[in-house]
């Protein structure tokens, strides 16, 4: 399993892992591993019965996904705050994709459902997580965007946000890649354009002192396993802040690529003011 987008600057390739480092490994994977996989089988129990009871809506699993995920933060040593308020109207988010680490950051900030490409319910670990959180997954190809459409009607009618990457993939963090419109249309179908807003959120990760500026960063060539001992074995960790932005009203955003615009502007104002990054041309 590896990420896509390749950058022209690659990152230096990791050393080998250390003694102590594999002794943080230990210290923080093991802790890691019991949480997750723990707490994933509770979620598998409760989903029975909460299946047959409640359907779509699902009162009780999305809290323990929140306590999974900001768990794991506390355990990996990484910091995190938010700023800004997840939004309480009907609607979905859209935010930059820049590792892995994105979908402990933004569970542990609101509770949602991802909407994410085919292909990653057949990774090893995420994928099994991603399937048994309730992440919709799609294809992009035109002639499913009628299903896909029903599909989202069907879970944000029931309450559920979801939220969308849509650059496609992720990046090394210090970027935001233009935003495909494709899955824009969808919000702007009868059924849903009067009644959503779409609220735009920026994922901004501060490197440990010391390390490239990128060190959170996945993509290229990397795969899950090596980025994943990677962080557990830093000797420092760094820090990420989930910034949420004001909510648009579909109905007053025009077309989808005007949509599209202005959550991709919102999201790289984000990374721009707090990542010391210039802005964009």
């Amino acid at each position: 399993m590896s990420a896509t987008w390749r950058s022209g600057d690659e990152p230096p390739a990791a050393g080998p892992v250390t003694l102590a480092g594999w002794g943080r490994v230990l210290c923080r994977g093991l802790p890691l591993g019991i949480v997750v996989f723990g707490c994933l089988g509770l979620l598998l129990l409760i989903r029975l019965i909460e299946g047959p009871l409640f359907g779509l809506r699902r009162p009780l699993t999305p809290w323990i996904t929140r306590f999974v995920c900001i768990t794991a933060f506390v355990l990996m040593g990484i910091r995190r705050s938010v700023r800004g308020r997840a939004m309480g109207h009907r609607g979905a988010f859209v935010a930059n994709h820049s590792s892995w680490l994105d979908i402990f950051a933004l569970n542990a900030s609101s509770r949602l459902y991802f909407v994410s490409k085919a292909e990653v319910a057949g990774w090893p670990g995420i994928g099994w997580l991603a399937r048994a959180t309730g992440t919709v997954f799609i294809r992009r190809d035109r002639r499913e965007a009628h299903a896909q459409t029903g599909e989202f009607v069907r879970r944000l009618e029931a309450g559920q946000k979801l939220l969308f990457f849509p650059e496609g993939t992720s990046t090394d963090g210090r970027q935001v890649l233009p935003f495909k419109t494709t899955l824009f249309q969808a919000f702007l179908s009868p059924e849903l354009k009067d009644i959503l807003q779409i609220q735009p959120v920026t994922v901004v990760y501060t490197a440990p002192a010391g390390a490239d500026p990128r060190f959170y960063g996945w993509w290229g060539d990397m795969d899950f396993a090596s980025h994943l001992l990677k962080v557990l074995a830093a000797p420092r960790q760094g820090s990420v802040e989930v910034i949420y932005h004001t909510p648009l009203s579909v109905a007053q955003a025009g077309d989808r690529k005007a949509l599209a615009a202005a959550c991709e502007a919102a999201v790289r104002s984000g990374l721009t003011e707090n990542a010391g990054l210039p802005p964009a041309v």
